[in-house]
């Protein structure tokens, strides 16, 4: 058995300044912006991966504390730790690592955060239950439930299960934060590779409503020809 303090140790060690200088800018952590508090120090995702997976024998209770903790990279190896966890674990530890998930989302507190570990453990506990919980945290007063609840269906859509990701979409459609515009427009993107018609089809009836970043990003594997004709009847409304 490991504890939080180990695997802290071993991220430390693997700290990189220069690393740190870009990752700060990147997440945004200036005054006022989306991360602001937020503290790296500079290690990247396939470092922090290889380590969660050397500590797989660590007590749930511990890994919760490493998720509590104000370094952005003790937060993602908590995460990928739980991921880990959730691939491998039978019905049981899966319902105890989702729950843990749901009742932590506080310190899930940046968007690559969500992405790395949303779909594996929300998407992955949900898809053959109830979906309800995703509808709920996608009109939580929480930016970063609201970014889980889209995010969470990309594996749903991977399988061709498109019909919970636009309804959230829709959910989502006129949100003003940039990260939620962006999410939503990536998640139909997605939708587009397994069911461009589908994606054509909400396009046409809410592209005048859809902020022009979630549009862009949702069109992004359209032809020239196809991005131009969504673009310039969104120019003319």
């Amino acid at each position: 058995m490991h504890t939080a303090q180990e695997i802290e140790k071993s991220i430390q060690a693997a700290a990189n300044p220069e690393k740190k200088k870009i990752l700060s800018s990147f997440f945004k952590t200036g005054k006022g912006e989306y991360g602001e508090n937020d503290i790296f120090i500079g290690v990247p995702v396939p470092t922090l991966r290889t380590i969660a997976k050397q500590y797989l024998d660590t007590p749930l209770a511990e890994i919760v504390q490493l998720l509590h903790s104000p370094i952005h990279e003790f937060r993602l190896a908590a995460l990928l730790c739980m991921v880990e966890l959730f691939k491998r674990g039978d019905e049981n530890q899966r319902a105890i690592l989702y729950n843990t998930y749901l009742a932590n989302t506080a310190y899930i507190n940046n968007w690559d955060l969500v992405d790395l570990s949303a779909t594996q453990i929300v998407g992955g506990y949900l898809e053959h239950r109830d979906h309800a919980p995703l509808y709920r945290l996608a009109q939580s007063p929480l930016l970063w439930e609201q970014r889980i609840a889209i995010v969470a269906t990309w594996q749903w859509i991977r399988r061709g299960k498109i019909d919970d990701t636009l309804a959230l979409a829709d959910l989502l459609l006129n949100h003003e934060h940039d990260l939620i515009r962006k999410a939503t427009g990536w998640m139909l993107r997605e939708v587009g590779k397994k069911d461009k018609a589908r994606l054509c089809q909400f396009l046409d009836t809410r592209y005048r409503l859809m902020p022009r970043t979630m549009l862009r990003y949702a069109i992004e594997r359209f032809t020239p020809e196809e991005r131009k004709h969504y673009m310039q009847k969104q120019d003319k409304e």
